[in-house]
């Protein structure tokens, strides 16, 4: 078997000799559609090794040199596949990797992930790569180190089976995506605006492997009340307590939890007072916002920061807001899918929609009206868990439609 870097380095030679004007204008299918997954399928080992590689490479978010060592690796890789390297530099954060394919023919198209983990540094011993059970296991395999494979295939696939991309491509992963995409947002938005369509290669929804063709935004807030401490025994019709005001804001913050309209509001965090025979001081609340319609988002900030004291003498801080605005099912989003969907049927296989309650970084691309598909990226289940894990059986279908999307948008 060959290795797959020796196989993105010969692919990376063939189209370099093959990439005249003829051959880009001629890199578009004509007649079987099943091409790029027959090759993809005899790739599959090539691609397995990647994955194990990568998983193996622990890169949790918040180790910055966890991440930027597999970040050196990954833009090392992506080199050898072609790719003109930009490195964005992060303080806080691991560096954010860009790689530019460029062919002189149409607007490029963006493919969008990222390579920081939930996982922390260890858990590799704990969870163990292994294939097995028709599966493939371990720490960041799901979510999202086998969509990165899917990234890089299907960019060696087209110039293995077409001589030469068809269109130029833009491949961004960032460091800090499990955390909210701070310090990578602009970069993100800024690469978009420039690209025909944004691909995200996060992974698919449900072991049927639906896109998401909608995603909630989602705002974080944190209330804090300051009380007025006194001794519980002593003096405690002078203490205003924090904890006890704290709990009649929550109850009116849990008030605006609306289901219908696709609005959750989620008192996840509490903390307050110091010990049991003090009237509690300070306490504070850390919630979760998620919205399906961005025009809930100003009324929803509106009510967090109009939020009074029921004691006249307890004070209330709000800070926080929408952090990721949704994204919404809008007829640009259909038209892809449909199109997706389309590409699928052609190579013998069916792909469903779905909405779900999490973001990704696709929702900064949709907001800003950039045509923009979810879930391309593996299959698989357990995503943030223990039986994080992706489906071997669609390792070949997954990498040949993004190629074959990356070809026909």
């Amino acid at each position: 078997m060959r290795h797959y870097s020796e196989y993105m380095r010969q692919t990376h030679r063939k189209s370099k000799q093959h990439a005249t004007a003829k051959a880009v204008s001629s890199a578009r299918p004509k007649s079987n559609q099943r091409d790029l997954l027959n090759l993809l399928e005899q790739r599959q080992p090539e691609m397995i090794a990647l994955i194990r590689t990568m998983v193996q490479q622990e890169s949790p978010t918040s180790s910055k040199q966890a991440v930027d060592a597999f970040g050196g690796w990954l833009a090392a890789e992506l080199e050898k596949l072609g790719g003109a390297l930009t490195v964005h530099r992060a303080s806080h954060f691991g560096d954010h990797i860009q790689a530019d394919f460029t062919v002189p023919a149409g607007k490029p198209v963006l493919l969008l992930g990222h390579f920081d983990t939930v996982w922390n540094l260890g858990t590799i011993a704990k969870m163990p790569w292994r294939e097995q059970d028709g599966r493939l296991w371990g720490p960041g395999v799901l979510d999202m180190k086998t969509g990165i494979a899917h990234m890089m295939f299907a960019l060696a696939a087209l110039r293995e089976v077409r001589a030469a991309l068809p269109r130029p491509v833009t491949i961004l992963l960032v460091s800090d995506e499990e955390v909210g995409s701070d310090s990578s947002r602009h970069i993100t938005e800024s690469v978009a605006k420039n690209c025909a369509a944004v691909f995200v290669i996060e992974p698919s929804f449900g072991l049927q492997g639906a896109l998401k063709t909608a995603r909630k935004g989602v705002g974080d807030f944190i209330v804090k009340v300051a009380g007025k401490a006194a001794h519980a025994g002593l003096d405690f019709e002078k203490g205003h307590s924090a904890v006890l005001e704290l709990s009649r804001q929550i109850l009116k913050i849990a008030k605006f939890t609306n289901l219908k309209r696709g609005i959750t509001v989620n008192p996840g965090v509490i903390t307050g007072g110091t010990r049991t025979n003090v009237v509690a001081a300070e306490a504070h609340v850390e919630v979760d916002l998620r919205i399906a319609k961005l025009v809930d988002a100003a009324g929803l900030e509106k009510k967090f920061h109009s939020l009074k004291p029921f004691d006249k003498n307890c004070k209330i801080e709000v800070t926080g807001g929408l952090n990721r605005p949704p994204l919404e099912r809008s007829p640009a989003v259909v038209k892809l899918f449909h199109h997706a969907e389309s590409l699928a049927r052609e190579m013998g296989f069916k792909l469903d929609e779905a909405s779900v309650g999490g973001g990704s970084d696709g929702n900064f691309t949709a907001a800003l009206g950039i045509p923009t598909l979810d879930g391309l990226g593996a299959v698989g289940e357990g995503a943030h868990a223990a039986n994080e894990s992706v489906l071997v059986s669609h390792l070949a279908k997954r990498t040949a439609l993004l190629a074959r999307l990356i070809e026909t948008v």
